[in-house]
């Protein structure tokens, strides 16, 4: 079995949860899908015009969560762990059937996701492949805050700094190697806030569903969740998730190297839609054993989680 190969699941994987912003209970169902075909959300709670691309493109929301979008308006939101689960999986193709509008938050990480995939097992194709390599230097800027992208040679390296006001946070970085480095803690890391920012957070209508089952939270010097933070780098490790599952918003994996400060969502996004904005800046290839002696998967993963 080649692990160049195109990738998808054997059986069908249901999940159930809450939406973390809308409050509402969502079922999921991940079904095997044909090589060629990518990631492919489907709102069956909706009988027309239903399908929805995971691609940089169709990104309308990037405050607080990863929402795409088709053109008659259909949505899925909070999409990134789940997302960034199949980016380390390695799964190419995959129809996700959801009954509402918002991805479960279930833990706040990919945990459960890696999981309950796994469960079903991976089943290769014999279709090669393909990956996104950068080609030029990228950067994009808001401010103090930046994300930039340049060549590798065979890797996906992401060198993410947090800096926060809050003195538990404060400034965290990690740099991570996608497909050599052992991510479970990576993989197991929750989604953040501060205690003080709840109220306005629920003032606009999200976090309807948040809680210390899915999120952790921050008052002062002190994580309230009584079984306190899963590694000492949590709060970065959180972020690079959802870095990884917003560049799969690219259709493919990537070679190349991500540097970032205090980005998100936002800044994920606009960094891709400069990247495909020139042809010159990437290059799409169809991977061949004998073109690459690298497995684009994180076999650790694997082995860590299953």
């Amino acid at each position: 079995m080649s692990l160049l190969t195109q990738k998808t699941i054997q059986k069908d994987v249901k999940i159930q949860g809450i939406g973390l912003h809308s409050g509402k209970t969502v079922n999921l169902c991940l079904k095997s899908s044909e090589p060629d075909t990518g990631i492919i959300f489907k709102r069956v709670d909706l009988e027309t015009n239903n399908l929805v691309y995971p691609n940089f493109d169709n990104v309308s929301n990037t405050s607080l969560n990863t929402t795409i979008s088709n053109e008659y308006g259909v949505k899925v939101s909070t999409i990134e762990h789940l997302m960034g689960a199949l980016f380390g999986l390695g799964i190419d193709n995959l129809l996700i059937e959801i009954d509402n509008e918002e991805v479960p938050i279930l833990d706040g990480s990919a945990r459960e996701f890696i999981k309950q995939i796994l469960s079903s097992e991976i089943k290769t194709s014999n279709k090669p492949i393909k990956i996104i390599k950068i080609n030029k230097f990228v950067e994009f800027r808001d401010g103090e805050r930046f994300i930039s992208i340049e060549p590798s040679k065979a890797c996906l390296d992401i060198d993410f700094e947090l800096k926060y006001k809050n003195s538990l946070i404060g400034n965290q970085r990690n740099k991570i190697n996608v497909y050599e480095d052992d991510l479970s803690e990576v993989f197991d890391s929750r989604t953040f806030c501060l205690y003080e920012d709840i109220e306005a957070i629920k003032k606009i209508g999200l976090a309807k569903g948040g809680s210390l089952d899915n999120a952790i939270v921050v008052k002062d010097t002190e994580v309230l969740n009584k079984s306190g933070l899963r590694n000492s780098k949590e709060f970065v490790n959180h972020k690079i998730l959802d870095c990884i599952g917003d560049l799969f918003t690219s259709g493919y994996r990537i070679i190349g190297s991500v540097k970032c400060s205090q980005g998100g969502h936002y800044l994920t996004n606009q960094l891709l839609r400069k990247v495909f904005k020139n042809i010159e800046n990437f290059s799409i290839v169809e991977i061949q054993e004998r073109n690459l002696p690298h497995t684009i998967i994180n076999k650790s993963l694997l082995r860590s989680i299953a």
